[in-house]
């Protein structure tokens, strides 16, 4: 598989973990330390993967409310034979987002290792 089959493929599971609120999918596509941003609205984030997960599993998946599903590779970038960046859009309930997704490439695989979001501007 190439680098970039395999950056999508963990983009797919990012996507997919998201829709579903799987949080097992997630902690395969997420390096164990990775941390996540956001300052939307004077209120900012920045977590570890865990207390991320926590208010994935403690939010309505997508799925389970019926929502539409949203989510599109909006540009991909491999600066690097072990580094990508890959700008996405979704959609968690009403609120669409663009995501901001660092992958690194280990031994096992690539995973992300970073994470900011941000809401789409709508208008």
């Amino acid at each position: 598989m190439s680098d970039e089959s395999a950056i999508r493929a963990v983009v797919q599971q990012y996507f997919d973990a998201l829709y579903q609120g799987d949080v097992a999918a997630f902690r395969q596509a997420f390096h164990p330390e990775a941390q996540l941003f956001s300052s939307e609205n004077a209120v900012t984030a920045a977590l570890g993967l865990d207390a991320w997960l926590d208010r994935v599993a403690n939010r309505p998946a997508p799925a389970a409310t019926g929502d539409a599903r949203i989510d599109e590779i909006v540009a991909l970038a491999q600066p690097s034979a072990t580094t990508a960046h890959v700008r996405v859009r979704d959609a968690l309930g009403a609120n669409r987002f663009i995501d901001e997704l660092l992958l690194i490439k280990y031994p096992q695989g690539w995973k992300i290792v970073c994470k900011s979001w941000a809401y789409e501007n709508q208008g």
